[in-house]
């Protein structure tokens, strides 16, 4: 028998051999004992080696006896390990042109170029939007992956230490998410008020059309309701968001008071100089109407009866500011929510009104009210109600800033505290306000006029404002939410000095938000008056028939009015708010000069049909300025081609649609009637057709967009 070679072991790791015995570790005692190293004791104890097949190559077997105890594996036997990373295999077909969207081939078991760091495609968990907002409260204890270093450190050479009792636990803190969960969340909740303010609003304008019909009474009301608002925005409004905001948000970072002082100071100003505003519009409450329309303003009792609803309304003006200032303040601490969801208070509180007015008088189409014969219990109970609504809506807030702790108290120290530079900084939004402005007070008075001036109900200024409400949704909804989730992309991109990332978001924006917009557009051009008599019926047939022609003309115009709102987005992206303003003029000066073209050549029914037609005209007129200007900021370059491609190909799906559904819809009106019955039939049928042609024929012409948006839908149905 061969006895192993040890001629390596006379020379020990650190040890000398003596001539006579064998060798003496380092640190040994007299007695040739040697204490316990703390660090290395049982290393090799448990050796991984010993449950494999001996003929693997152990280092500590190696190093200590000769390869004869441990053959090597005979050739041939060893596997060459495969490649990590691999392409995935082609598919063995073409893809079907007949199925839109496919879904992609599953990933493959193993690592792939798809999953580079070894992730199983089985048990990856893919996070989106709404695990994010759903799950943003969640707090994870993430485990400490080098834990047992720690224990096996803090254990060698000492005796084990018993667990000490856990002290009581105070109490746990409120969960929260990350700066992104939070996000979210507050995006979700104000959009979610935004959308539910926006109902109920238009719920609002149902039944106050309904209380007071589409003539000169409704109009009357609508001058002095829209009053208050408009010299909210020319006097304070404007440069309360602009600037006064901006400031507040810094001194709540800056100050040593978490900027409570300032904005005790910033409310009192507010409130003074809103009630010294509201004390001087009530006074001079007959020349506002004047300004608003000189066609209510000659007509005695039309007069009396729109003065007397504006010093009920012009209050308001005080709780709008107040509103607008609390909520701010909320803002600039954490709470988001209170802004957007109060509004609907103050819708519900107009519709209980309302209500009660029909309750106690019948509708406009029943009890056939006028200017002449409006009771004034019935004008105090609506005065006071309008009022009611918005004092509802600023109290409401009150709860909310006590719970964050602020408490107001009135400071009137205002100089050298940065109130006073308001006008020079907010001198391009005034000028902005009162350019928008401008063209509404120019629409209003010529809207009467011709209202008045035809003697049928519903062509006047509430019927442009009833059709104009249920014309703008789709925008609101549609395109404010798309440009919602890209805005801080293209801000990012716009701070980088990276156009061609604002281009892009921009034409993503634009395509994705087109996909909705355009069918709705013409959705409105062929069904505008089953639409219009279904739901003002309440006001006369003559009336909502009117209303539908006017969003029928107001249908197209919806294009480039969302083209607008998407393109002007980026010039906020650089902080250029100049740009806006002259656009905004060009876009007032001709609406205003195309409407008063329509009220002096078109007969005095159609005008404000003509004038509908005119608001959508200036804004493709503004598109194409500020498309022009945006192209040159971003270096010559804005996707047109592809947009263009884009929003044509959608126009030429909905054409056909919107010919054979109008058509069908018609059809029904003439045939059931154009009651709430015959409206409905022709709406659900002319609109069901509609949308099965457009989507048929988007399918046909292969837009990658709607292909797009029929994926996602199917994917959240799990089809």
């Amino acid at each position: 028998m061969n006895a192993p070679y040890d001629g390596d072991r006379g020379q020990g790791a650190g040890g000398a051999a003596s001539p006579g015995g064998p060798p003496v570790p380092p640190g040994a005692g007299q007695d040739g004992s040697v204490p316990p190293d703390p660090y290395l004791q049982h290393a090799y104890e448990d050796d991984p080696y010993r449950a494999q097949d001996l003929a693997s190559q152990d280092p500590v077997g190696e190093a200590l006896y000769d390869r004869a105890a441990h053959p090597p594996p005979p050739p041939g036997t060893y596997q060459e390990p495969g490649p990590l990373y691999q392409q995935p295999p082609a598919a063995p077909y073409a893809p079907d042109p007949r199925i839109w969207a496919q879904t992609p081939p599953p990933e493959p078991a193993g690592p792939s170029r798809h999953l580079p760091y070894g992730d199983r495609p089985a048990t990856t968990q893919f996070v989106g939007v709404d695990a994010l907002v759903t799950q943003a409260s969640d707090d994870r204890q993430e485990p400490d992956a080098f834990a047992h270093l720690f224990r096996d450190q803090e254990g060698s050479g000492k005796p084990p230490v018993p667990p000490q009792p856990e002290p009581a636990s105070a109490p746990a803190p409120a969960k929260g998410g990350g700066k992104v969960s939070g996000l979210l969340k507050s995006s979700a909740l104000m959009a979610a008020g935004t959308l539910v303010s926006r109902l109920t609003g238009f719920v609002r304008s149902l039944v106050i059309t309904a209380a007071l019909g589409a003539a000169l009474l409704g109009d009357s009301f609508t001058i002095a309701y829209t009053l208050p608002t408009m010299i909210y925005i020319l006097t304070v409004g404007g440069g309360l968001n602009s600037v006064f905001v901006p400031q507040l948000v810094r001194a709540m970072k800056d100050d040593e008071d978490g900027g409570e002082a300032f904005a005790n100071r910033l409310l009192t100003l507010v409130m003074v100089a809103l009630g010294l505003i509201v004390a001087a519009a009530v006074l001079v409450a007959p020349v506002l109407i004047k300004l608003m329309s000189s066609t209510i303003a000659d007509d005695v009792a039309a007069n009396s009866v729109a003065v007397t609803f504006a010093r009920y309304c012009l209050p308001t003006i005080f709780f709008m500011g107040v509103h607008v200032v609390m909520g701010q303040i909320l803002n600039a601490r954490g709470k988001f929510g209170a802004m957007m969801w109060t509004p609907v208070l103050n819708n519900i509180v107009m519709i209980i009104t309302f209500g009660l007015f029909i309750w106690v008088y019948g509708t406009s189409a029943e009890s056939r009210m006028g200017v002449d014969t409006i009771p004034p219990e019935g004008v105090r109970l609506l005065g006071i109600g309008t009022l009611l609504g918005l004092v509802v809506q600023s109290l409401a807030m009150i709860p909310y800033l006590r719970e964050t702790g602020f408490r107001f108290r009135p400071r009137f120290d205002w100089k050298g505290h940065g109130l006073g530079k308001t006008v020079k900084l907010a001198k391009w939004t005034v000028l902005f306000v009162l350019a928008n402005q401008a063209g509404v007070l120019v629409v209003t008075q010529l809207a009467t006029a011709a209202g008045t001036a035809s003697g049928h109900d519903g062509t006047g200024f509430l019927a442009y404002s009833n059709a104009q409400l249920i014309w703008g949704m789709p925008q609101a909804i549609i395109t404010v939410s798309v440009m919602a989730a890209l805005l801080p992309r293209i801000s990012r991109a716009a701070h980088d000095n990276d156009p061609g990332a604002v281009r892009d978001d921009i034409s993503q924006g634009l395509r994705n938000s087109a996909v909705a917009i355009v069918p709705v557009a013409f959705a409105f051009l062929a069904l505008g008056l089953p639409m219009a008599t279904l739901l003002y019926a309440s006001s006369g047939t003559e009336a909502a028939r009117s209303m539908g022609f006017i969003l029928m003309a107001f249908a197209l115009g919806l294009i480039p009015y969302s083209v607008q709102y998407v393109v002007l987005r980026g010039f906020y992206a650089y902080e250029d708010t100049r740009t806006p303003f002259y656009n905004t003029v060009i876009v007032a000066a001709v609406n205003a000069a195309a409407s008063a073209l329509c009220y002096v050549v078109l007969p005095a029914r159609w005008a404000v049909v003509g004038m509908a037609f005119s608001y959508g005209l200036a804004y493709a007129v503004g598109v194409g300025v500020a498309w022009r200007r945006l192209r040159n900021r971003l270096g010559g370059d804005l996707d047109g081609a592809h947009i263009v491609r884009t929003y044509a190909r959608l126009c030429m799906a909905a054409v056909p649609a919107a010919l054979v559904g109008g058509a069908v819809g018609f059809g029904i009106l003439e045939l059931v009637g154009t009651g709430a019955l015959g409206s409905l039939a022709a709406l659900i049928c002319g609109g069901v057709l509609l949308l099965g042609i457009f989507f048929v024929a988007a399918k046909k012409m292969r837009i990658e967009e709607v292909n797009g948006l029929v994926g996602m839908v199917r994917g959240r149905l799990g089809r």
